[in-house]
């Protein structure tokens, strides 16, 4: 006896190299890429060179001095440190050095705006890189090194000192060193390259095609250097300021060799407490609430800067409201 059995079907099977073929399920291993690879120096050096240290400081900042032979001690932890920080003479220290460092930026400013104007415009190209060398020669030498060399310049007994007399300016010697003045002077010299390469490279990355076109509609030099020069260059502006400042803020070297007790600067509070006092905690909460102070007033400066930015691009925007006379189009 026979029955008649349902044939069996079976699904269509697919060759590998149909499209309906299911793909085998392969686990990729991501692989590093060359471009990752070379970023990982650099993550390196802002963990190991900014982070960690800035941590450090920051929990050193909530320890105290224990006694006399030992420096820091951080089983208690407190804000006392800060709280004794923030006295008078931390106070109007840092005033005294928002003030050296605004006028010295406003300074470096206004020194390289024309000379980076004349080395990206005017000077012939076959002798911009011996000017951008004699630009960076200071930076081949030690910090301290050229400080000391203004040290003996500024000497009442120096040469400078001697040529004044001679020349019957001054009648006295030359009562320049250990003043105020002398860290002016002293912090301009150091920082002004800070302000001049990146002014020349936003100057000279703008071309001369705008400030022609702006010859040709009938601009003179001046009115082309401030509606066109001066807004290409106002990055290079920015960065240079924030180059200038910050570390100009910070800078106590230069106090120290060049102004003495008259040109006290936030940055050798800090370095006595770590060198000479031993107070590490108290030491490092002056670095955080200089930094924190710092960080302030670039935030303060750059609304400033964002207000007076809206307000001339106000000015100087067409209004497109003007009713036309009739029969215009």
């Amino acid at each position: 006896m026979t029955t008649d059995a349902a044939p069996r079907t079976t699904a269509p099977s697919s060759a590998p190299g149909t499209p309906d073929a299911p793909r085998p399920r392969r686990r990729r291993r991501r692989r590093i890429s060359g471009y990752e690879a070379l970023g990982f120096p650099t993550w390196a050096y802002v963990v190991f060179f900014f982070v960690v240290p800035l941590g450090l400081v920051l929990w050193y900042s909530f320890g105290y001095k224990p006694d006399l032979f030992n420096a820091h001690a951080n089983d208690v932890l407190s804000l006392d440190r800060y709280v004794e920080a923030l006295d008078a003479t931390f106070i109007g220290t840092f005033w005294n050095t928002l003030r050296i460092g605004v006028v010295g930026t406003l300074i470096c400013l206004a020194i390289s705006v024309p000379f980076a104007y004349w080395l990206a415009v005017k000077l012939d190209p076959k002798w911009r890189p011996l000017a951008l060398a004699l630009v960076l020669v200071p930076f081949w030498t030690n910090f301290l090194v050229r400080t000391l060399g203004w040290q003996i310049i500024l000497s009442p007994r120096g040469f400078v000192s001697d040529a004044l007399q001679n020349l019957g300016i001054i009648d006295g010697r030359l009562d320049v060193l250990y003043t105020a003045g002398a860290v002016q002077l002293g912090v301009v010299y150091n920082y002004l390259p800070l302000m001049i390469l990146p002014l020349y490279v936003a100057i000279d990355r703008a071309g001369p095609a705008l400030r022609e076109a702006s010859a040709d509609l009938g601009a003179n030099r001046w009115r082309t250097l401030w509606n066109v020069t001066l807004p290409l260059a106002a990055p290079g502006i920015a960065s240079g300021c924030l180059l200038v400042f910050i570390p100009l803020m910070g800078d106590y070297i230069t106090a120290s060799v060049l102004g003495g007790a008259q040109g006290n600067m936030i940055g050798q509070l800090v370095a006595s407490q770590f060198n000479t006092a031993q107070n590490w905690a108290l030491g490092s909460a002056m670095a955080v609430l200089l930094m924190l102070f710092i960080a302030g007033a670039v935030a303060v400066f750059g609304g400033i800067a964002l207000i007076v930015r809206a307000l001339v691009r106000r000015a100087r925007r067409v209004d497109l409201n003007v009713e036309l006379p009739e029969g215009a189009s």
